[in-house]
């Protein structure tokens, strides 16, 4: 068979084509984690909200960059970002040479759109358990309409942050064709896994289909408000939590292990019995670090 000039030119080019991607994953997970001063920094930015600002007293933005090991350049997602809490913090701190999607499933259009969302930002999206005739007037805006919103907010003060994407689907299949496998370096899912229980998700799949898109040393972050031992999922729709052994377990089925634990969000006098501890104080709740071997 004879190979024309033409085909080994296209092939050498393929390959030179995938050697530089190899490369520019390789340099992007090398690449040195975001220190500490840094993050402190691009908190302490006086463009950010203030209803921001409150999120962080509960949240913990610093320990949990840090914790995460946020590197610049990278491929991240934020599955069910919401109002986009986590997503632009993902963006100031990826910087402009990475890319953010933030990503929502589809509103059902018969169903009235989510009560206003708890202080802690990303908690409870899209949960519409009955259909009304309108909205309520301080109702959330769609999460794509909300990212939008903040990215132009960076834009206009010339903040040096990752472009955001904004993505509407589903939690079983949440990345677009653009993302294919192995491109993802990074997935977090903050304080929602609980509710994939009572909005009926299908959770293995979307754990599956998390740990295709991510590249080989990728990592899955999940916090969560921590339920009792042997509740399981069960209080996802009560009491807002999740037994961290049960997502433990349902995380790993997938292919992951677990890579580090989180604790400055612990809080060992939270009896877990309540959707808010009595006497009021902060609930108990854990962060997982996970890897795609």
């Amino acid at each position: 068979m004879k190979i024309k000039r033409k085909d080994v030119l296209v092939g050498i080019a393929v390959c030179a084509g995938l050697l530089l991607g190899v490369r520019t994953a390789t340099a992007q997970q090398n690449a040195p984690v975001i220190p500490a001063e840094k993050i402190a920094e691009i908190l302490a930015s006086p463009d950010r909200s203030a209803a921001d600002r409150t999120n962080d007293r509960r949240r913990k933005p610093e320990q949990m960059l840090g914790f995460i090991g946020i590197r610049p350049g990278i491929v991240a997602v934020d599955l069910s970002a919401a109002g986009g809490y986590t997503t632009e913090l993902l963006a100031r701190t990826i910087g402009p040479t990475g890319t953010v999607y933030g990503q929502s499933r589809p509103r059902n259009p018969n169903q009235s759109p989510t009560p206003p969302a708890a202080p802690e930002g990303n908690s409870h999206p899209n949960v519409t358990p009955t259909a009304a005739p309108a909205a309520p007037p301080n109702a959330p805006r769609p999460s794509p309409v909300a990212l939008a919103d903040r990215e132009e907010k960076m834009r206009t003060a010339g903040i040096p942050a990752a472009p955001i994407t904004a993505i509407s689907r589903p939690f079983e299949d949440p990345f677009p064709p653009e993302l294919s496998p192995d491109r993802i370096d990074l997935v977090t899912l903050m304080f929602n896994y609980h509710d994939l229980g009572h909005l009926g998700v299908d959770r293995t799949a979307m754990n599956q289909a998390v740990f295709r898109g991510l590249k080989s040393g990728g990592l899955y972050v999940i916090a969560d408000h921590s339920g009792r031992p042997g509740t399981g999922i069960s209080e996802a729709g009560t009491l807002h939590r999740i037994e961290e052994a049960f997502l433990r377990r349902e995380v790993e089925a997938a292919g992951f292990r677990v890579l580090a634990e989180g604790n400055f969000l612990r809080n060992p006098n939270d009896p877990r019995d309540k959707n808010t501890p009595d006497p009021p104080q902060p609930k108990d709740e854990f962060v997982l670090k996970f890897v795609k071997p």
